[in-house]
């Protein structure tokens, strides 16, 4: 017998195998499980704007809204019992998010708390999250709700909405400004000043608010929040709305009977993982 083959039939060969086995076994175990909502590849619009640039924008239109809210003593400090309570559930979404953007190890994370009546939330380019107390305390969010908010909210930025709509909306002659803008050759201020601005006001499209409940609600179970409470939440949006569109948050994330019927649908697909979360 070669030595090769003895090799094969020899008692450490086995036990070789055994142990690489079990160690594939082990990753396995290890691994997230896959996607369990189907929301699709993401739109190739978004590549016509480039990340960096959108995300540079968010960032400094972020750091400005933060110090405007400070100068009106509306933003809340970091010892807040609202804010602590949103850090601490963003600190659950926040390692579940690099299995829908890669980009998302990049992002600085940040979550901070507006003192406002408003029923509103959003999370800008590169994971920079507002809430106004309003829809907090008008709708009475337990954390599970909250979470799927911030959940839904998350989802936009790491499905890259934002950088598909200003392709859209803008067309050729943003997406040419830009090209100069990477060449050296445009207005880099006012540029970043322009799409920082319409990052606030953008209004999403049906697909991407649907893509946005689904990941949400993927997101939030996976850091073991109730994935049922997606579904009172909408109930609680729809109540707030009278049934139609409102101001802020409610004028850009239409509640009603059909939004609530597919989160029903989705929240077995995803129960298993807000079981395994919780333990």
């Amino acid at each position: 017998m070669c030595m090769l083959c003895e090799a094969k039939h020899s008692a450490w060969a086995g036990r070789r195998g055994f142990l690489l086995a079990s160690s594939a076994a082990a990753a396995l175990v290890t691994m997230p499980a896959a996607a369990q909502v189907n929301v699709g590849a993401p739109s190739t619009l978004r590549n016509l704007v480039p990340a960096e640039e959108l995300e540079t924008a968010a960032v400094q239109q972020y750091a400005k809204m933060l110090s405007d809210a400070k100068a009106k003593k509306a933003l809340a400090s970091a010892t807040h019992p609202q804010l602590i309570r949103l850090r601490r559930i963003a600190s659950r979404l926040v390692p579940q998010t690099v299995q829908w953007n890669d980009r998302a190890r990049q992002w600085n994370w940040e979550v901070n708390l507006l003192g406002s009546d408003q029923i509103n939330a959003f999370c800008m380019p590169g994971g920079k999250i507002a809430f106004y107390t309003g829809i907090l305390e008008q709708l009475q969010l337990t954390d599970d709700e909250a979470a799927m908010i911030m959940g839904h909210e998350m989802a936009h930025a790491l499905r890259e909405h934002a950088r598909a709509r200003i392709a859209k909306s803008q067309g050729t002659s943003t997406i040419l400004s830009l090209g100069s803008r990477l060449l050296g050759l445009g207005q880099l201020g006012e540029m970043a000043a322009s799409m920082g601005t319409q990052l606030l006001t953008l209004r999403f499209s049906r697909d991407d608010e649907t893509e946005a409940d689904l990941v949400g609600l993927e997101l939030a179970a996976r850091g073991g929040f109730n994935p049922q409470a997606s579904v009172s939440l909408w109930q609680k949006m729809a109540a707030a709305s009278g049934g139609a569109g409102g101001p802020g948050f409610l004028s850009t994330h239409p509640s009603g009977p059909d939004r609530i019927r597919q989160l029903q649908s989705n929240v077995p697909k995803v129960q298993e993982l807000y079981l395994r979360a919780r333990g």
